[in-house]
């Protein structure tokens, strides 16, 4: 009986305020939304938890839609699974952009205040990634949020009513989100040999996702990662429990030497993914120090949160760019996602085909376009005057792209010095006809 004697307060009707059962609540979903009434009725919420308890007693903000069921809900009774949520990567799934700079070891400490108010570790706001901060509302809310959400929301993995465990044993919970050009898991899974042995045999021949990532229920989805989103790697001694702590999955079912073999030669594919990703990076911050991107990040509305600048971290955007720009995209937030987690999902093809041949091909085209532009500026230069390609002009020009290097920490000190200092012996041996 006590789920039904649960109080709803607050609903007002005819300027009265009204104190209405839960059965009224029963009366009324039996017929509007049958499906979450019988959902709720064959849970195990149905012994004991009623409708206000979870949303509330304003019927108002609840027909709204403004008083939504947050983890922090979920947290009253469920205490361990909510603690372990909230310190995962899925803890910070509305705040993947700044907000998880945290976990990187040479953060900018200034950078809390995106997420948090002084002094408190409560964010402060729902979003902050720059390419939420982009879209329409309802690109934000369908294409952005509905899987960033997971942060505040438990029923982003749980059903609203369901309390089965049945689903989200299964590795197609995952797949609603953990799947696209920009981190296809669910894919490099689904067909690598642990996939495919789960798939025809069972969780005896092949692990689940949950088996590797949230052991013996676990909801702390970080278990045994090494890296960011952005594949920066964690501090050395995070890195090293982590490690430890997903050797020990692995030696469930292989050697350990096996398993450290594997992890080496994973981690070498990184390394190398990411510097052909750094090659590029510099090619395209050349031609920004050059004046050559068009538009430049002068002429573009400004970035959220990096204001007129060249952004090629995790917050780049994909729009208002230069076409060597819209191919780094690619190359960073694509191509280097199925190489380097590729390679720690056993999954020979997107490794290389769909990773590192796309990397190196996409390597070359901004080569490609940088040589053009290059030329092509030097040649209009030279055109009209020869001493604004090599002479008192092109040193001039010289001399600020110098500027722009150094100041955007391109070159130390000593070489901007050093590289100053025979821009002007040439300027000071340059004829003035």
């Amino acid at each position: 009986m006590s789920r039904i004697l649960i109080l709803l307060g607050g609903l007002v009707l005819g300027g009265v305020t009204q104190t209405l059962a839960a059965d009224t609540c029963l009366g009324c979903h039996e017929k509007e939304t049958p499906a979450a009434v019988a959902q709720w009725r064959g849970s195990a919420h149905a012994a004991s938890v009623g409708c206000a308890d979870c949303h509330g007693s304003n019927h108002d903000k609840i027909v709204a839609g403004t008083s939504r069921v947050e983890a922090k809900v979920c947290g009253r009774c469920h205490d361990k699974a909510y603690h372990e949520h909230v310190t995962s990567r899925h803890g910070m799934g509305l705040h993947s952009g700044w907000g998880c700079t945290r976990a990187m070891e040479k953060r900018d400490p200034r950078e809390c205040r995106f997420c948090h108010e002084e002094g408190s570790t409560l964010p402060k706001s729902t979003v902050h990634c720059a390419r939420f901060l982009m879209q329409s509302s309802e690109m934000g809310e369908i294409g952005c949020n509905r899987c960033h959400q997971v942060e505040s929301s438990c029923a982003a993995c749980h059903a609203n009513h369901l309390t089965s465990l049945e689903p989200l044993r299964r590795s197609e919970i995952c797949a609603t989100c953990h799947m696209g050009p920009d981190h296809p898991q669910w894919e490099m899974w689904q067909t690598s040999r642990h996939g495919v042995l789960n798939a025809t045999v069972g969780e005896e021949a092949g692990p689940s996702c949950q088996n590797c990532h949230m052991p013996k229920g676990s909801h702390d989805v970080s278990f045994g990662i090494t890296m960011t989103s952005g594949m920066d790697l964690l501090p050395e001694s995070t890195r090293k429990s982590r490690r430890a702590e997903m050797l020990g999955i692995c030696t469930q079912c292989h050697s350990r030497a096996f398993s450290e073999r594997e992890f080496s030669r994973n981690d070498a594919v990184r390394d190398q993914s990411t510097a052909l990703v750094a090659r590029a990076a510099e090619v395209i911050r050349t031609l920004d120090d050059r004046k050559l991107l068009e538009p430049s990040p002068e002429q573009r509305p400004a970035h959220p949160l990096g204001g007129k600048a060249l952004v090629l971290d995790n917050q780049m955007l994909y729009e208002n760019l230069s076409r060597a720009e819209r191919l780094f995209f690619k190359m960073k937030k694509y191509d280097l996602a199925k190489a380097v987690k590729g390679a720690y999902h056993q999954n020979p093809a997107y490794t290389h085909w769909y990773g590192n041949a796309e990397l190196k091909l996409t390597l070359a085209e901004i080569e490609s376009e940088a040589a053009l532009l290059n030329r092509v500026s030097g040649r209009q230069a030279g055109t009209a005057d020869r001493r604004q390609e090599d002479g008192f002009v092109g040193q001039e020009q010289r001399l600020q792209e110098l500027k722009r290097r150094f100041e955007r920490g391109g070159m130390s000190a000593e070489e901007y010095a050093a590289e100053k200092a025979r821009v002007l012996e040439r300027l000071r041996n340059e004829p003035r006809n």
